[in-house]
């Protein structure tokens, strides 16, 4: 009931008879993901999942829950259908794990207990799960050759000194939903946009895809800037077909060149050494006028140079309306990552 942002249609509430979550006993989660998977697979289908280009499936770790589910349901997808599934997973923060020192809490949380969902525990005010880190690790463990990639955020790294996870969940979530928007939303063409290169699902499945039957790790870097549009420029970013001026060449390179090093020096969904980057893409979004080419080529470049990639793509996202250059760079194969290491020692 609190996801006000997602239509009721779009909703599917499974496990009628789990009335106050699992408190997070996740060897039940497991079984009740072997046993609502096809109640679940059958209500995908109202999405038509058989033209979907891939899958991402977005998940909260450390409850019991979701954290029990999405292993089975990750397995399904890929066994009906021949497309990548991407897992979204956010990492617990360690502030859950001990209880909150506000008593007032108390007087929140019902005393026959809550859903031990991340959705429920922030909305009741109930920061505490002392399962958590363990959990998240024993699903990652998994989800490990099940998902094609694992796309991570981590909780614990983007919240201030202080703050509760009720307190900076919004600001987390339009962080987290920035990111993924930006870099998925770049092969989406709309009327009027002219990408100089273009990217289609199969050079994000490119990048995301291990050679091994084991999931890749990945993580998103973000920058922006906003410009100034009222100077007309020309369409296409190049100067061509316009009766109007177009952005001067300095300020859009030093636009492009600001965002790119925004994403690639600046904080991580999940912060790991670039150096261990395997491959790389890189998109460069805005008004096209202000996308100058051989500022995007030259950020590539300093990507490629300073992670060291096997492998790096690269695409354009022309914005017409926009009012802002962004950057977003997808980082894959980035382990080890010292956040992932230390969850995985919470399970053992």
């Amino acid at each position: 009931a609190a996801l006000e942002t997602i239509p009721e249609t779009n909703r599917h509430r499974y496990g009628e008879a789990i009335e106050n979550g699992l408190n997070g006993n996740l060897q039940r989660g497991f079984e009740v993901g072997d046993e609502y998977v096809d109640e679940l697979s059958r209500r995908l289908d109202d999405g038509r999942p058989s033209i979907a280009d891939a899958f991402l499936v977005v998940v909260g770790l450390g409850g019991a829950t979701g954290g029990g589910t999405v292993p089975e349901l990750v397995a399904t997808l890929r066994a009906v259908y021949d497309d990548p599934v991407y897992v979204l997973a956010t990492l617990p923060a360690k502030r859950e794990l001990e209880p909150p020192e506000d008593p007032l809490v108390e007087d929140i949380v019902p005393d026959d207990g809550t859903d031990d969902s991340p959705t429920a525990a922030v909305e009741s005010g109930d920061d505490t799960r002392p399962l958590a880190e363990e959990n998240a690790a024993r699903t990652l463990e998994r989800l490990d050759g099940l998902a094609n990639a694992l796309i991570c955020f981590d909780n614990d790294a983007w919240l201030r000194t202080g703050e509760s996870l009720a307190e900076g969940r919004d600001r987390l979530n339009r962080e987290l939903a920035t990111r993924v928007a930006a870099f998925f939303s770049a092969g989406a063409a709309n009327e009027g946009d002219v990408a100089e290169t273009v990217i289609d699902a199969s050079d994000v499945a490119r990048i995301l895809d291990g050679a091994d039957d084991r999931t890749t790790v990945a993580t998103l870097g973000y920058g922006q800037q906003e410009v100034d549009t009222d100077d007309g420029g020309s369409r296409f970013g190049l100067g061509l077909f316009s009766t109007e001026p177009d952005v001067d060449t300095a300020s859009a390179v030093s636009a492009v060149e600001t965002t790119i090093s925004k994403a690639l020096h600046g904080k991580l969904t999940l912060e790991c050494d670039r150096e261990n980057t395997d491959r790389t893409m890189v998109i460069v979004g805005g008004p096209p006028a202000w996308l100058n080419r051989q500022a995007i080529a030259d950020g590539r470049q300093s990507v490629q140079s300073t992670t060291d990639s096997r492998e790096l793509m690269g695409g354009d996202a022309p914005r017409p309306n926009g009012d802002r250059v962004f950057a977003a760079i997808l980082f894959a194969g980035v382990e080890p990552v010292d956040r992932l290491e230390t969850l995985g020692q919470a399970s053992r």
